[in-house]
């Protein structure tokens, strides 16, 4: 199996039963000021969103450091849509833009004259079945965890992501996963949240909580952009800079520009 070659973080969730999914913290910061593209299109309007910044030391503070200015554009066949500069500096969005299933879309990003792209086909998008809650021993705690489930297609190969947010508040991690050994199977996924502060009750799942989950259906090089991320955090002094992880943008810029389907679930804790 692939994962395990790159999966190294969450070895204790390897133990889990979890082997094909991945818990990322988003952290792109470097400290040679690249540019950092992060788009996304959804099959939804009101979600069509470009942030552009630039990458900071890691003895920096973690604000987003937005850039202005910037042409934005996203693009099928002989359609065009300029995106427009929100009062955020670096958030340009389209309203009223949507994608479907088995569209390939485009994005130009100019920025001081330098121009960069990236294209992204959206996948066909698999319905998510069901949000629970299930209580499991981890580490000697009774902890609830967020399940998720859906049936993958046995057609295709499938690629997912996944997003979490309990009282509203965006857990800081990412999940995806793949169907290399679950094609065509029902799915149970559980949300594991590691690594974090394990004195924050935020991050915890509590009785009468209200946690909800996005589940996207992204495209091969989407999901290769996030695994790629457990391993690119590996500066070991304060003036190490992190690998790349693997992008989908051309030019000399990180980030990446997905295409993809996006359902939504919401549960309240019993």
């Amino acid at each position: 199996m692939r994962n395990s070659l790159i999966y190294t973080l969450l070895g204790s969730a390897l133990l889990l039963g979890t082997a094909c999914e991945k818990e990322i913290d988003l952290n792109l910061n470097g400290n040679d000021n690249k540019l950092v593209i992060e788009g996304v299109l959804t099959d939804s309007k009101g979600a069509c969103s470009v942030k552009i910044s630039r990458t900071k030391t890691f003895d920096s503070n973690n604000d987003f450091n937005g850039v202005s200015g910037a042409r934005v554009q996203i693009w099928s066949g002989t359609d065009t849509t300029l995106l427009t500069e929100t009062a955020e500096t670096g958030v340009y969005i389209a309203s009223e833009l949507s994608g479907v299933s088995g569209t390939t879309y485009g994005l130009l990003v100019t920025v001081d004259g330098e121009q960069y792209t990236a294209t992204s086909k959206m996948p066909s998008k698999v319905p998510f079945d069901a949000l629970s809650i299930v209580e499991e021993d981890l580490f000697g705690d009774m902890t609830k965890i967020a399940n998720v489930n859906f049936r993958d297609p046995a057609a295709e190969t499938n690629y997912y992501r996944f997003r979490q947010y309990i009282n509203g508040k965006m857990i800081k991690s990412y999940w995806v996963r793949n169907d290399d050994l679950t094609n065509g199977n029902e799915i149970n996924a559980r949300l594991y949240i590691l690594g974090q502060d394990d004195d924050d009750e935020t991050l915890k799942i509590h009785s009468k909580d209200e946690v909800t989950v996005d589940m996207m259906n992204i495209d091969a090089d989407v999901y290769k952009y996030f695994f790629s991320l457990s391993n690119s955090a590996t500066g070991e002094s304060n003036s190490a800079t992190p690998a790349n992880p693997v992008s989908n943008i051309k030019g000399n810029a990180i980030g990446y520009f997905s295409a993809h389907t996006q359902e939504t679930k919401t549960i309240i804790v019993p």
